[in-house]
């Protein structure tokens, strides 16, 4: 009894011990080096990564006129049954009908966008956007910020900055779990290469559709050319503000350029504009939406 009453003693001491010095160690603020040939375990995160929900129960859009669905049913109206985001239209096959289904769409989806709107227009919009909690908030806003009467009267990039910023605190405060889907602002100059063939489209270009890109669209000479070139400059600055600052919310998911970099051509533009997507081009929208939100091919 006794010799295993002394065992018993020897194997607590050394436990002990064991116990005390890796204590110890975690008092020191683990700053003590690792053995030789070893490496210091890094201790878990106290504010792990949530994981991003991919099947959202409701959703509120924001943003300007492409998210209105701006001249797609007929010329210089809004036509929001077709837009990408919340839409009915079954054609269009929006964001909200594929994520929520048509009676989920219509009872926990809504749209504040609003035609015309700049990026410091949308901390009131994410304010309205706030009060329904929504699991899902997209953005897609930033052309109106480059589409100004001039290229000299384009939103700084640090005003577009501060605005946008503003926007994610201003959700935060009253929604702090809803996710964000940011898409990118389209590429103007693209859109311009495409409308200018167009005759119709111009003479209603000339109505003060975008005038910094489509002012004088024939004109190919060097300072309309550098007139085009600064602003889709401002556009590309823009982008990589939308994605830098989206980075710091742990709920913000950027397209990552999705809508920047595609391709729209005829079909996907307004038969009345030539500038703002057509039925075809909110379907493509809607596409690039669920793919981005949910890492899933789009539904047809």
């Amino acid at each position: 009894m006794r010799k295993r009453s002394h065992r018993s003693r020897t194997v607590v001491a050394v436990v002990s011990a064991a116990v005390l010095g890796a204590a110890g160690c975690d008092a020191a603020g683990g700053a003590s080096p690792a053995p030789d040939g070893t490496r210091a375990k890094a201790r878990p995160s106290a504010s792990p990564t949530p994981v991003w929900d991919s099947s959202p129960a409701s959703m509120v859009a924001v943003g300007d006129s492409i998210t209105r669905g701006f001249d797609a049913c007929s010329v210089l109206s809004d036509c929001p049954e077709v837009s990408w985001a919340t839409g009915s239209d079954k054609e269009v096959n929006s964001l909200a009908l594929r994520l929520l289904g048509a009676s989920g769409a219509a009872r926990r989806s809504w749209n504040y966008a609003v035609s015309g709107s700049r990026m410091a227009d949308l901390p009131a919009q994410m304010t309205k956007a706030a009060v329904h909690k929504p699991a899902l908030v997209t953005v897609m806003a930033g052309a109106n910020d480059a589409c100004r009467p001039s290229a000299g009267e384009m939103t700084s990039v640090a005003e577009f900055r501060s605005s946008f910023e503003k926007s994610l605190r201003t959700l935060r405060a009253g929604a702090p779990k809803s996710q964000v889907y940011v898409a990118s602002v389209p590429d103007l100059k693209r859109l311009w290469s495409q409308g200018r063939t167009n005759v119709l489209g111009k003479a209603v270009w000339k109505l003060g559709i975008c005038p910094s890109m489509l002012g004088d669209p024939d004109a190919v000479d060097t300072v309309a050319t550098a007139r085009r070139d600064e602003v889709q400059g401002r556009v590309e600055a823009y982008n990589s503000v939308l994605k830098e600052v989206c980075a710091t919310d742990r709920l913000c998911r950027f397209d990552g350029g999705a809508v920047f970099d595609y391709d729209f051509g005829t079909r996907q533009l307004s038969p009345w504009d030539w500038f703002h997507p057509s039925r075809n081009g909110q379907a493509r929208l809607a596409e690039i939406a669920y793919r981005g939100i949910t890492g899933r091919k789009a539904v047809a």
